[in-house]
């Protein structure tokens, strides 16, 4: 018997005024999309890492081997803790980015201060390095910058190309996330989350 395809669950996240719908697509290894499921968090809020640790509870797919999420500052600033997302999920984490960038922290310290401005700094500063991981020469579209936990940056590196598409940048997981949370956001209005 062979072994299933490899299934990854990309998450992305939609702001609203108040509200950004978050969206969890599953796809298989080679683009198959396999599955969906829809969360929220607070826009400015610290709620971020629960929005997404809840959505893959929700989904409750044992075949998914990799989450992938978009960025790590969703929703202004609603930091993801990558650490977290990996222990209470159990699967190897992947933050990609699109853009060359200096560091969060003194775009942190602009918008809050105090308990505010402790927290999401604690956030921030736990989480790895990115790494500039190039697409190669099939692929202009590149490079993506990444952040791992719970895989050696080569097999991070290696993971997030290969879901890649010829003749895209977001990894396919993303983009169909992507698509789906702003969809999700469009349909649904932005009232407040409940408390």
């Amino acid at each position: 018997m062979s072994e299933p395809p490899s299934r990854t669950l990309g998450i992305a996240f939609s702001d609203g005024d108040r509200v950004s719908r978050v969206a969890g697509a599953v796809l298989r290894a080679d683009g198959t999309f396999d599955g969906l499921a829809y969360g929220a968090c607070t826009v400015g809020g610290t709620d971020a890492t629960d929005a997404v640790v809840d959505l893959a509870v929700d989904l409750d797919r044992a075949d998914v081997r990799h989450v992938c999420v978009a960025g790590i500052a969703p929703a202004w600033f609603n930091l993801l803790d990558l650490r977290r997302i990996r222990e209470e999920l159990d699967r190897p984490v992947a933050a990609v980015s699109y853009e060359a960038s200096p560091g969060l922290e003194p775009a942190l310290r602009e918008a809050f201060d105090g308990d505010d401005l402790a927290e999401r700094l604690a956030v921030y500063r736990s989480l790895p390095p990115r790494r500039r991981v190039a697409l190669g020469e099939s692929n202009p579209a590149g490079p993506l910058f990444v952040r791992a936990v719970g895989l050696a940056d080569d097999r991070a590196a290696a993971i997030v190309r290969s879901l890649v598409r010829d003749g895209f940048r977001r990894p396919e997981p993303l983009r169909v996330a992507s698509i789906a949370a702003s969809a999700h956001r469009e349909a649904v209005p932005d009232a407040p989350l409940p408390p």
